[in-house]
Protein backbone atom coordinates (compact mmCIF):
# COMPACT_ATOMS: atom_id res chain seq x y z
CA UNK A 1 0.00 0.00 0.00
CA UNK A 2 1.25 3.52 -0.54
CA UNK A 3 1.53 5.94 2.36
CA UNK A 4 1.41 9.20 0.98
CA UNK A 5 2.94 10.39 4.39
CA UNK A 6 6.41 8.94 3.27
CA UNK A 7 8.24 11.95 1.00
CA UNK A 8 9.33 9.06 -1.32
CA UNK A 9 6.04 8.53 -2.68
CA UNK A 10 5.65 12.41 -3.67
CA UNK A 11 6.75 14.04 -7.21
CA UNK A 12 7.65 17.37 -6.58
CA UNK A 13 7.50 19.97 -9.41
CA UNK A 14 9.35 23.51 -9.15
CA UNK A 15 8.94 25.61 -12.18
CA UNK A 16 12.23 27.86 -12.16
CA UNK A 17 13.26 30.72 -14.16
CA UNK A 18 16.64 32.49 -12.94
CA UNK A 19 16.13 31.52 -9.34
CA UNK A 20 20.02 30.47 -8.45
CA UNK A 21 20.10 32.36 -5.23
CA UNK A 22 16.36 30.74 -3.50
CA UNK A 23 16.56 27.21 -5.75
CA UNK A 24 19.05 25.30 -3.56
CA UNK A 25 17.35 26.02 -0.27
CA UNK A 26 14.12 24.35 -1.48
CA UNK A 27 16.67 21.63 -3.32
CA UNK A 28 18.15 21.29 -0.03
CA UNK A 29 14.56 20.01 1.79
CA UNK A 30 13.72 17.68 -0.98
CA UNK A 31 16.49 15.62 -0.39
CA UNK A 32 14.31 12.32 0.47
CA UNK A 33 11.24 12.69 -2.08
CA UNK A 34 11.07 9.76 -4.68
CA UNK A 35 11.40 12.48 -7.97
CA UNK A 36 12.34 16.23 -7.58
CA UNK A 37 11.40 17.56 -11.10
CA UNK A 38 12.76 21.54 -12.03
CA UNK A 39 11.20 22.38 -14.80
CA UNK A 40 13.00 25.40 -16.27
CA UNK A 41 12.01 28.46 -18.48
CA UNK A 42 14.87 29.64 -19.88
CA UNK A 43 17.40 30.44 -17.33
CA UNK A 44 20.98 31.66 -17.50
CA UNK A 45 21.59 32.57 -14.28
CA UNK A 46 22.99 28.54 -13.41
CA UNK A 47 19.74 27.26 -12.04
CA UNK A 48 20.22 24.41 -14.25
CA UNK A 49 23.72 23.83 -13.35
CA UNK A 50 22.33 23.94 -9.50
CA UNK A 51 19.15 21.76 -9.76
CA UNK A 52 21.32 19.18 -11.54
CA UNK A 53 24.41 18.88 -8.72
CA UNK A 54 21.75 19.02 -6.30
CA UNK A 55 19.93 15.66 -7.76
CA UNK A 56 16.99 17.24 -9.55
CA UNK A 57 15.50 15.67 -12.68
CA UNK A 58 16.15 19.01 -14.89
CA UNK A 59 13.54 19.55 -17.35
CA UNK A 60 14.04 22.51 -19.83
CA UNK A 61 10.89 23.98 -21.66
CA UNK A 62 11.33 26.42 -24.87
CA UNK A 63 10.12 29.44 -23.23
CA UNK A 64 9.31 31.01 -19.73
CA UNK A 65 5.61 29.95 -19.33
CA UNK A 66 5.06 28.49 -15.70
CA UNK A 67 1.27 26.92 -16.79
CA UNK A 68 2.98 25.35 -19.30
CA UNK A 69 6.13 24.25 -17.32
CA UNK A 70 4.32 22.93 -14.27
CA UNK A 71 2.04 20.80 -17.03
CA UNK A 72 5.31 19.52 -18.43
CA UNK A 73 6.42 18.54 -15.31
CA UNK A 74 3.24 16.76 -14.39
CA UNK A 75 3.50 14.89 -17.12
CA UNK A 76 6.53 13.49 -16.37
CA UNK A 77 6.07 12.41 -13.05
CA UNK A 78 5.58 9.22 -11.96
CA UNK A 79 4.57 9.68 -8.21
CA UNK A 80 0.86 8.81 -7.03
CA UNK A 81 1.48 12.13 -5.27
CA UNK A 82 2.07 15.32 -6.77
CA UNK A 83 3.47 18.76 -4.76
CA UNK A 84 3.80 22.08 -6.74
CA UNK A 85 5.89 25.20 -5.13
CA UNK A 86 7.43 28.09 -6.53
CA UNK A 87 11.39 28.00 -6.21
CA UNK A 88 11.37 31.17 -3.56
CA UNK A 89 9.59 28.51 -1.00
CA UNK A 90 10.72 27.14 2.12
CA UNK A 91 8.30 24.05 3.15
CA UNK A 92 7.00 23.18 7.05
CA UNK A 93 8.92 20.06 8.41
CA UNK A 94 6.95 17.44 8.30
CA UNK A 95 5.31 18.46 4.77
CA UNK A 96 4.50 15.28 3.17
CA UNK A 97 2.68 14.12 6.55
CA UNK A 98 0.71 17.02 7.12
CA UNK A 99 -0.64 17.01 3.07
CA UNK A 100 -0.92 13.13 3.19
CA UNK A 101 -3.28 14.07 6.39
CA UNK A 102 -5.71 16.53 4.91
CA UNK A 103 -5.85 15.05 1.13
CA UNK A 104 -7.20 11.68 3.37
CA UNK A 105 -10.01 13.64 4.16
CA UNK A 106 -13.55 12.80 2.71
CA UNK A 107 -14.36 14.94 -0.09
CA UNK A 108 -10.81 16.14 0.11
CA UNK A 109 -9.28 16.89 -3.35
CA UNK A 110 -6.53 18.93 -2.97
CA UNK A 111 -4.37 20.87 -0.07
CA UNK A 112 -2.12 23.93 0.40
CA UNK A 113 -0.13 25.37 3.32
CA UNK A 114 -0.75 28.82 4.89
CA UNK A 115 1.24 31.68 3.72
CA UNK A 116 4.47 33.03 5.42
CA UNK A 117 6.45 35.66 4.07
CA UNK A 118 9.93 36.45 4.61
CA UNK A 119 10.56 40.03 5.51
CA UNK A 120 9.62 42.00 8.60
CA UNK A 121 6.50 44.58 8.88
CA UNK A 122 2.89 44.72 9.90
CA UNK A 123 1.05 45.03 6.41
CA UNK A 124 3.05 41.66 5.39
CA UNK A 125 1.23 40.13 8.82
CA UNK A 126 -2.00 41.54 7.79
CA UNK A 127 -1.16 40.40 4.18
CA UNK A 128 -0.65 36.87 5.48
CA UNK A 129 -4.17 36.93 7.67
CA UNK A 130 -5.99 37.82 4.50
CA UNK A 131 -4.30 35.10 2.50
CA UNK A 132 -5.46 32.79 5.25
CA UNK A 133 -9.16 34.02 5.54
CA UNK A 134 -9.43 33.84 1.38
CA UNK A 135 -7.68 30.25 1.55
CA UNK A 136 -9.90 28.78 4.24
CA UNK A 137 -13.64 30.59 3.91
CA UNK A 138 -13.07 31.06 0.22
CA UNK A 139 -11.09 27.88 -0.52
CA UNK A 140 -8.74 29.51 -2.93
CA UNK A 141 -5.07 29.29 -2.67
CA UNK A 142 -2.84 30.60 -4.76
CA UNK A 143 0.56 28.86 -6.60
CA UNK A 144 2.93 30.53 -3.94
CA UNK A 145 0.59 28.45 -1.03
CA UNK A 146 1.79 25.25 -2.91
CA UNK A 147 -0.41 22.60 -3.85
CA UNK A 148 -1.03 19.26 -3.06
CA UNK A 149 -3.07 16.54 -5.27
CA UNK A 150 -2.88 12.88 -6.46
CA UNK A 151 -2.10 12.13 -9.87
CA UNK A 152 -5.05 10.47 -10.43
CA UNK A 153 -7.12 13.54 -9.36
CA UNK A 154 -4.65 15.54 -11.22
CA UNK A 155 -5.43 14.00 -14.33
CA UNK A 156 -9.10 13.62 -14.04
CA UNK A 157 -9.67 17.73 -13.57
CA UNK A 158 -7.27 18.18 -16.79
CA UNK A 159 -4.36 19.43 -15.03
CA UNK A 160 -2.54 22.96 -15.62
CA UNK A 161 -3.62 24.63 -18.97
CA UNK A 162 -0.29 25.98 -20.37
CA UNK A 163 -0.97 29.96 -19.82
CA UNK A 164 1.54 31.76 -18.24
CA UNK A 165 -0.54 33.70 -16.17
CA UNK A 166 -3.49 32.71 -13.43
CA UNK A 167 -2.79 28.85 -14.05
CA UNK A 168 -2.98 28.54 -10.50
CA UNK A 169 -6.50 30.16 -10.05
CA UNK A 170 -7.37 28.36 -12.97
CA UNK A 171 -6.43 25.04 -11.69
CA UNK A 172 -7.64 25.81 -8.24
CA UNK A 173 -11.41 26.91 -9.77
CA UNK A 174 -11.58 24.00 -11.46
CA UNK A 175 -10.68 21.41 -8.41
CA UNK A 176 -13.44 23.19 -6.22
CA UNK A 177 -16.17 21.77 -8.99
CA UNK A 178 -14.43 18.17 -7.90
CA UNK A 179 -14.47 18.67 -3.85
CA UNK A 180 -12.54 20.71 -1.16
CA UNK A 181 -9.56 22.18 -1.14
CA UNK A 182 -8.13 22.27 2.59
CA UNK A 183 -5.01 24.45 4.10
CA UNK A 184 -2.58 22.22 6.27
CA UNK A 185 -2.48 23.30 9.61
CA UNK A 186 1.17 24.89 9.14
CA UNK A 187 2.80 27.39 6.90
CA UNK A 188 5.05 27.46 3.93
CA UNK A 189 7.50 30.63 3.69
CA UNK A 190 8.49 32.61 0.48
CA UNK A 191 9.99 35.17 0.11
CA UNK A 192 9.46 38.82 0.23
CA UNK A 193 11.27 40.46 -2.94
CA UNK A 194 7.91 40.98 -4.79
CA UNK A 195 6.06 42.48 -2.12
CA UNK A 196 9.10 44.86 -0.78
CA UNK A 197 9.94 45.71 -4.59
CA UNK A 198 6.66 46.84 -5.61
CA UNK A 199 5.57 47.88 -2.07
CA UNK A 200 2.56 45.54 -0.33
CA UNK A 201 -0.69 47.44 -1.19
CA UNK A 202 0.52 48.54 -4.51
CA UNK A 203 1.25 44.76 -5.28
CA UNK A 204 -1.64 43.51 -3.61
CA UNK A 205 -4.06 46.33 -6.11
CA UNK A 206 -2.27 45.42 -9.20
CA UNK A 207 -2.68 41.24 -8.31
CA UNK A 208 -6.25 42.51 -7.93
CA UNK A 209 -6.39 44.44 -10.95
CA UNK A 210 -5.11 41.44 -12.88
CA UNK A 211 -7.49 38.55 -11.14
CA UNK A 212 -10.16 41.11 -12.21
CA UNK A 213 -9.31 41.44 -15.53
CA UNK A 214 -8.74 37.29 -15.79
CA UNK A 215 -12.23 36.41 -15.10
CA UNK A 216 -13.81 39.21 -17.26
CA UNK A 217 -12.09 37.13 -19.83
CA UNK A 218 -9.07 39.15 -20.71
CA UNK A 219 -6.32 36.54 -22.03
CA UNK A 220 -3.39 35.63 -20.39
CA UNK A 221 -0.95 36.19 -22.70
CA UNK A 222 -2.45 39.82 -22.68
CA UNK A 223 -1.83 39.75 -18.69
CA UNK A 224 1.79 38.73 -18.70
CA UNK A 225 2.91 41.52 -20.82
CA UNK A 226 1.56 43.95 -18.49
CA UNK A 227 3.10 41.84 -15.99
Amino acid sequence: MIDPKNPDNWSVVIPVLNEVELLGGLLAQLQDVGELLVVDGGSSDGSCELALLMGAKLLRFSCANRGAQLAHGALQARGSHLLFVHADARLPEGWSGLLANCLEKPGVIAAAFRLKVQAPGWRLRLLELLVQLRSSLRELPYGDQGLAITKQTYGLVGGFQPIPLMEDLDLVQRLKKLGSVVIAPAAITVSGRRWQRLGVWRSCWRNANFRAAWRRGVSAEILQKQY
